[in-house]
């Protein structure tokens, strides 16, 4: 098992642990009061995994119940998270509950944005099962939707509880899945970590290690500038065109990692044609 501490806003603990989604029930019960737990997932891993978790969440003593929506971008919308906020209406959530995200960084996104903003703020917590969401996106607090204008333009900074790491869920991952999430990992080396490339092209990736460098890097980024106001911005490499790459193909068929790659090599060329690159970085 690795951890990691976010001192941040609220300061909170990043686990990495082969197994821990068995145990899940006891790491959040060590860290909220809450009786009521709301698993978010999508229509692809709860099958997978919301028996599990929601097992270990009663055995730790919480009222259960699981939130599941269609799989894809296509669900990352304002409309899904009225529905969750209609969930937990429904079911007497109340401030003093908690929220558990199941999921990539969509479910992470979403479910992050309905605890931020359902009686003003619910704590939650964030449980990544693609190799994406555990490298980069269930980590910094930064959850949000989709507009018809463009990618993540309605969205909250609200840090996690707990952030649960269990690589064994990465054992379930089509082939393309780690291709795209391979695409975050490559940016925290161009932006932060030469040593990161050797890891990766070892004849044998360790993803435990890979995983743990980026949420590394990434707590230092976010620890420094929460808000994004200065040094944050640089885990933003090749998001800009990325985000409008994902856009121009209506958020299907192209992937957020897929598209982050190509976004860092479209600026890499513009930076070396405007003199600011070096000459063969792309």
């Amino acid at each position: 098992m690795k951890s990691l501490i976010v001192n941040t806003s609220q300061k909170y603990e990043i686990i990495i642990r082969h197994g821990g989604l068995n145990q899940a029930g006891e790491y959040i019960r060590e860290i909220t009061k809450a009786q009521r737990a709301l698993i978010v997932s999508d229509s692809n891993i709860a099958p997978l995994y919301a028996d599990i978790l929601e097992d270990s969440l009663k055995k730790s003593g919480f009222l259960t119940s699981v939130f599941v929506f269609e799989a894809g971008e296509q669900s990352k919308t304002l409309s899904t998270v009225e529905k969750i906020y209609t969930h937990l209406a429904e079911n007497r959530f109340t401030r003093s509950d908690i929220v558990v995200a199941l999921g990539g960084g969509v479910t992470g996104d979403m479910a992050g944005y309905a605890s931020a903003t359902y009686m003003r703020g619910i704590d939650f917590v964030n449980i990544p099962t693609s190799l994406l969401s555990q490298v980069d996106s269930s980590v910094g607090g930064k959850t949000g939707v989709d507009l018809p204008s463009g990618k993540n333009l309605v969205g909250a900074f609200w840090q996690p509880k707990l952030v649960l790491i269990d690589p064994d869920t990465l054992s379930t991952l089509p082939a393309h899945f780690i291709s795209d999430g391979m695409g975050e990992v490559i940016k925290y080396g161009c932006i932060k970590s030469e040593s990161l490339f050797e890891i990766c092209n070892a004849e044998i990736q360790d993803f435990d290690d890979i995983i743990y460098k980026c949420v590394d890097i990434k707590r230092q980024i976010v620890e420094n500038d929460e808000r994004e106001r200065g040094e944050r911005m640089l885990l933003n490499f090749g998001h800009t065109l990325g985000h409008g790459l994902e856009k121009l193909h209506n958020y299907s068929g192209l992937s957020h990692g897929a598209a982050v790659g190509i976004g860092m090599v479209m600026m890499a060329q513009a930076g070396e044609k405007a003199g600011l690159t070096k000459q063969g970085t792309a």
